[in-house]
């Protein structure tokens, strides 16, 4: 095929590499949606080294882009079915990424509808929307990685702008989380704070109240798990809590919580 030859070029460079898996895609049709380190430049000005590549697929494009890649002659493998699958080649790697590790932010299509048009590596492209990448990150909470600074940057350079109403619908039950991440806005950034709107805040410290007028209820449920796939683990098998990724309550099987707590070993 005429991609073939990047891969046979000894000098080439990564770059080159993240520029021929676009033109893969696109010359197939399947729509795509720029994140990562290059959604974060995009949105907050802030440059960032990274060894992958992050694009926002639909999990009903997967197949389609998975089977482009394979025949330009990258390696693919689905990494995990609830949220992930690579495409690589020696060093090179670009994740597929079609929901959280959490189960949680599914790629539907809303990303796409409010997906920002920019240009990256020299090509025009969309970027995953700012709303769903402050809400993704908003889970990241690992000892090894947390994601609270890109989510106060990102409030910081786009409280304006936000759709506030979207964002509080994304975090939807799990507002709480939100409304922590406005607080820690407020304490970093403490000459800022009047960029949140006063509704918002408004509301969501209401929800609290109602919360804190209501005795507690019995559901012995942790959902630190969405934030951690490891520093939770004790709590849902020596304390008896049920885990907030499972369904009912989740998105996730039992057996994607095995396979995914499985591969913490695995982290680098």
């Amino acid at each position: 095929m005429a991609y073939q030859s990047t891969f046979d070029n000894p000098g080439r460079d990564t770059n080159a590499f993240y520029r021929r898996t676009l033109h893969v895609l696109s010359d197939a049709r399947v729509p795509f949606l720029v994140g990562g380190s290059h959604a974060l430049l995009n949105y907050t000005g802030i440059v960032r080294e990274t060894k992958d590549f992050d694009l926002f697929v639909r999990k009903s494009d997967l197949e389609a882009a998975l089977d482009a890649l394979l025949q330009a002659g990258y390696h693919t493998e689905i990494t995990f079915p609830h949220w992930l699958a690579k495409a690589r080649h020696g060093d090179d790697v670009v994740d597929l990424v079609f929901s959280s590790g959490n189960g949680v932010c599914a790629v539907d299509d809303a990303w796409f509808d409010f997906a920002t048009e920019a240009d990256v590596l020299g090509m025009p492209v969309k970027i995953a929307p700012v709303e769903e990448l402050l809400w993704q990150k908003a889970f990241v909470m690992e000892r090894e990685r947390y994601d609270g600074a890109d989510v106060a940057h990102i409030l910081r350079t786009c409280a304006e702008s936000l759709d506030w109403d979207r964002l509080m619908q994304r975090f939807d039950a799990h507002w709480q989380l939100l409304l922590s991440y406005l607080i820690l806005f407020t304490f970093i950034y403490p000459s800022e704070r009047h960029r949140v709107p006063e509704r918002v805040m408004t509301a969501l410290v209401g929800r609290l109240q109602q919360d804190l007028a209501n005795p507690p209820n019995d559901d012995r449920v942790c959902r630190g798990t969405l934030t951690s796939r490891s520093q939770y683990l004790l709590d849902i098998g020596r304390y008896g809590y049920d885990d907030a990724r499972l369904s009912p309550r989740g998105n996730m099987s039992a057996e994607d919580a095995v396979y995914w707590t499985w591969a913490i070993e695995n982290i680098h």
